[in-house]
Order: C-alpha cells, then structure tokens, then sequence
C-alpha cells in the first residue's frame, strides 16, 4: 500500500468497471477512502470487495450522477461514512449514439448532456461547497477525453460534452483556485473499455487508431489511473487548470 492519498476520501463516479474501477482501486491502493459510485449496486459491489480483499477502504453508493436528489443523498452517505470528502473523480459517461451527428434524437441528446455535462458540474457543485464549508483544499479530476479537442465523426455529440467538461474544467480553476480547490481533467485516447467497445471492437478501426499511436497499442484503463492519483495528490498542488493527454502519443500524428 502506498501513502500518497493517505488520509484522503475520494468519489469517483462511473466506477463500477473500466476506467473509474481502475482509478478508485489505485487511489485505494495509495490509501485514500473511496467512495464508488454508479447507477446500479451490483457492479460497485464487486470492486469494493475487489478493494477491500487488497487491504483498501471503499464504500458502494447507487446514484445517478444527472439527478440532483440523488447527488445530494450520496453525498449524505458519504459523509456518514467518512466524514468528510476531499477528492472528486466524475468519470460517469454515456454515448447511447454512435453515428453522424445530424441523425442523433433528442433523447439520446438530452440523456448524453445530462450525465456527460449536468452530472458532473452538479458533483462539483455538492463537492466543492462542501470543501468551501470546511474551509478545506481538495481536488476535482474531470475525465474528459482526446475527441473533446478535435473533429470526432460518428461521436459528435459525444464530443461535444467533452468539450464542454473541458471548458469547465478551466473555468472552474480559476473561479476555485483562490480558496484551494484545484480542478484538472484528463484526456484519454482510446481505452480499452465495455465502453469504448463499439470502437476497439472493430479491428479496422482498433488497427487505425494502433497505427498511429506512438504507443503502438491501445490504451488500459490503469494507464489513466496513474494520472488520475497525481492530480488528486499533494504532488500536483500547484497544478490547476490543466488537461491530461494520456493517450500514448494518437494524437500526435
């Protein structure tokens, strides 16, 4: 076990599997208390047991990042737990539409938004004024991604709350940055997730994307853990504002 989140309790969201099951592991891993969130209990239970049988402190809580009643009860919860928060990690994400932009519904288009974007400004909303009341500093690590930054056809919509949580990101680390909040995001590439399946699924498109990453492969969901840790870490504490390329080199081509 290491010490660099020692004494730290961090939620991270979308952590039933992939991504958000690998950062709260390695935050575990690095002593943090960490609450997992997601929709469903079933999911989350497995990673805590998964956390617990290595030695780490997590708690489950079932709630829907885009409903702010269910924001608030989770955050009672963890509070009841553990008394206090200190890192948010809103990594929860959908993408119901996958293809041209122009042919997405509104239901699709509204769900997307509400998750992608509503659920995580809410959780800094509930995070950060909790950290304002306790006059406490924290970290907000916002998981956005490269499609965020660039043209991303059949995944426009998609990208575009990627886009949104960057400007988010920058806006709000200027807003918070005087009473200690830092708030970064972090940019994958293609992860190798259920999530992106659709994608590295498709061995022409898996085989393009390999081809021009420096990498050579297709990213893992513990490659995003790693810098999801320094930025909820005391290492990064004068980092703020910034937005994470980890994406093994794709987007240098």
């Amino acid at each position: 076990m290491g010490e660099r989140l020692r004494d730290k309790v961090a939620i991270v969201t979308g952590a039933s599997r992939g991504i958000g099951a690998a950062i709260a592991a390695h935050m575990a891993e690095e002593g943090a208390k960490v609450v997992l969130v997601s929709r469903k209990i079933e999911g989350l239970q497995a990673v805590a047991d998964e956390i617990r049988g290595n030695s780490g402190d997590a708690t489950p809580i079932p709630c829907h990042a885009g409903r702010a009643d269910q924001r608030q009860d989770m955050l009672d919860q963890a509070l009841k737990a553990y008394g206090k928060v200190d890192i948010l990690v809103n990594n929860a994400a959908t993408n119901p539409h996958f293809g041209p932009m122009l042919t997405i519904d509104d239901r699709a288009w509204d769900k997307t938004f509400e998750v992608n974007v509503k659920g995580y400004f809410g959780m800094i909303q509930l995070v950060a004024g909790h950290l304002q009341k306790r006059k406490a500093k924290g970290s907000i690590v916002n998981i956005a991604s490269v499609v965020g930054m660039m043209g991303a056809p059949m995944q426009g919509v998609y990208a575009m709350t990627k886009a949104a949580v960057i400007s988010m990101t920058k806006t709000l680390a200027m807003e918070l940055g005087g009473v200690g909040i830092r708030v970064n995001a972090i940019a994958p590439g293609l992860i190798e997730t259920k999530f992106a399946e659709v994608l590295v699924g498709n061995e022409e498109f898996r085989k393009m994307i390999v081809d021009r990453t420096a990498a050579g492969r297709v990213g893992q969901p513990r490659d995003i853990a790693g810098g999801a840790v320094f930025l909820a870490s005391d290492e990064s504490d004068y980092l703020t504002g910034d937005v994470m390329t980890i994406d093994g080199g794709w987007t240098l081509a």
